[in-house]
C-alpha cells in the first residue's frame, strides 16, 4: 500500500541543505522513497534550477523544504563583536575578515518560493520552524502538495494540526542539523525519539513520522513500532556519492569523531547538531556573541572556507545525528533499499 506522501516506501530523506542537492533527492525518489530538496539557502534562481533538474530527473513524488523563520533585523554591531571572537581562528587559518557577507543567509518561505511550487507542483512541501502565513500555506495547499512540518514537542505538533499541517515529524533530539523548535527555545522541553513519538501518536490525527537517530534498518523497525506513520533519515545518506558532502565532512564521519555530536548555536544562531570540533570547544556550545539566526553564518564562512582549504574540519559545521559513526559509503538507492528492510510490509 502507497505510503501517504504518494511513495512506494514510508521512506522519507531529510533535506539537508548544505550536504545536498537534486541528485540526491532524485536518487532516492527513484528507490522508493521521497527524496526531499533543501531550498533554505537558495535564492529563487537556484531554487528554479534545482526544481527543474528534480523535475527532469525523476517522475516519482519528491519533496522540497522550505524555512518559516522571523527574518531578523540588521545587527552590524552584533555581527561585529561575533567577528572579533572568531579573531584568534580567523589568524590560525589566515581567513580574511574582509570576506565576511552582510545581510541574512537564509530567507524564509515566501511568495517568490510560492510561485515556484505553483510551477513544478511537488508532492510533498515541508517546513522547518512552523508554518508559513495562512495566505502562502493555501496557496501551496492549492497545488495538491501534502503539507508537513517538524515539532520537537507535544504542543508543537498539536500547533501544527490545528494550523493546516497534513503530516508532522516528530523531531527527536538525537537528529543531526538544526532543531526544528518553533513555540519554545527552552531545549530541555524537547525529547528524544523514543519518547517523543508515541506521544505525538496519540495526541494528533493526522499522520506522524519519526526523526531522530534513525540510521539503520532496526532503527526504522523500532520506529514503526512506536507508532510512526513514516520514517525520515538524514544523516544515514551523508556518505553516499549523489550527496555534495565535504571531503572534511565525510572523513569525520568515517572516523571516531563521528561518536560525539552536540547541539551548538555557534554556526547558524540556532541550535543544531553536528560533529564536535574546535570551534565549538573554544567558543562554547552556545556562545553569547553569536549573533541570532542566520546572521552568526556570516563569520563563519570565510573562516570555515580558510580552515577546510587546509584539510581541517575544526571550523565547519558538520551536522550529523547521534547514529553518525553508523554512516554506511553506499549509493542512495542502496541505502534506501537497505533501510526499507525495516519498514512494515
Amino acid at each position: 500500500m502507497p505510503c501517504f506522501t504518494g511513495t512506494h516506501l514510508p521512506l522519507i530523506q531529510a533535506p539537508m541543505a548544505g550536504v545536498q542537492d537534486w541528485r540526491l533527492a532524485a536518487a532516492v525518489s527513484e528507490a522508493g522513497g521521497l527524496g526531499s530538496l533543501p531550498a533554505g539557502m537558495l535564492s529563487a534562481a537556484q531554487l528554479e534550477e534545482q526544481l527543474g533538474a528534480l523535475a527532469q530527473a525523476t517522475r516519482r513524488p519528491w519533496g522540497v523544504n522550505f524555512f518559516c523563520h522571523s527574518a531578523p533585523d540588521n545587527d552590524p554591531q552584533g555581527e561585529a563583536r561575533w567577528a572579533s571572537a572568531l579573531g584568534p581562528l580567523y589568524q590560525t587559518y589566515d581567513a580574511n575578515p574582509a570576506d565576511i557577507p552582510t545581510g541574512p543567509s537564509r530567507k524564509p518561505f515566501d511568495a517568490d518560493a510560492a510561485s515556484l511550487i505553483e510551477q513544478f507542483r511537488p508532492a510533498v512541501v515541508s517546513f522547518h520552524y512552523g508554518l508559513p502565513a495562512e495566505g502562502l500555506l493555501e496557496q501551496v495547499k492549492a497545488c495538491g502538495a501534502q503539507v508537513i512540518s517538524s515539532a520537537t514537542t507535544v504542543e508543537e505538533a498539536l500547533w501544527l494540526q490545528h494550523h493546516g499541517a497534513d503530516a508532522i515529524i516528530a523531531q527527536g533530539l538525537e537528529a543531526g542539523g538544526h532543531r526544528g523548535h518553533f513555540l519554545s527555545d527552552d531545549l530541555t522541553r524537547q525529547q528524544g525519539t523514543l519518547a517523543l513519538v508515541p506521544q505525538v501518536r496519540e495526541a494528533v490525527t493526522v499522520p506522524v513520522i519519526a526523526a531522530g537517530g534513525i540510521a539503520t534498518p532496526q532503527g526504522v523497525s523500532a520506529a514503526f513500532s512506536l507508532g510512526a506513520d513514516a520514517v525520515q533519515v538524514g544523516t544515514a545518506y551523508l556518505l553516499c556519492p549523489e550527496a555534495t558532502t565535504k571531503p572534511v565532512h565525510r572523513a569525520w564521519l568515517q572516523s571516531d569523531r563521528a561518536r560525539h555530536t552536540a547541539l551548538t548555536t555557534a554556526f547558524s544562531g540556532r541550535p543544531a547538531r553536528g560533529m564536535v570540533n574546535r570551534l565549538m570547544e573554544e567558543l562554547g556550545h552556545f556562545p553569547p556573541q553569536a549573533p541570532v539566526f542566520p546572521l552568526a553564518g556570516n563569520a563563519i564562512g570565510p573562516l570555515r572556507a580558510a580552515a577546510e582549504a587546509a584539510g581541517s574540519g575544526d571550523c565547519s559545521p558538520l551536522w550529523a545525528g547521534q547514529s553518525a559513526s553508523l554512516c554506511r559509503e553506499e549509493s542512495a538507492a542502496v541505502i534506501t533499499r537497505w533501510l526499507a528492510n525495516g519498514c512494515p510490509t
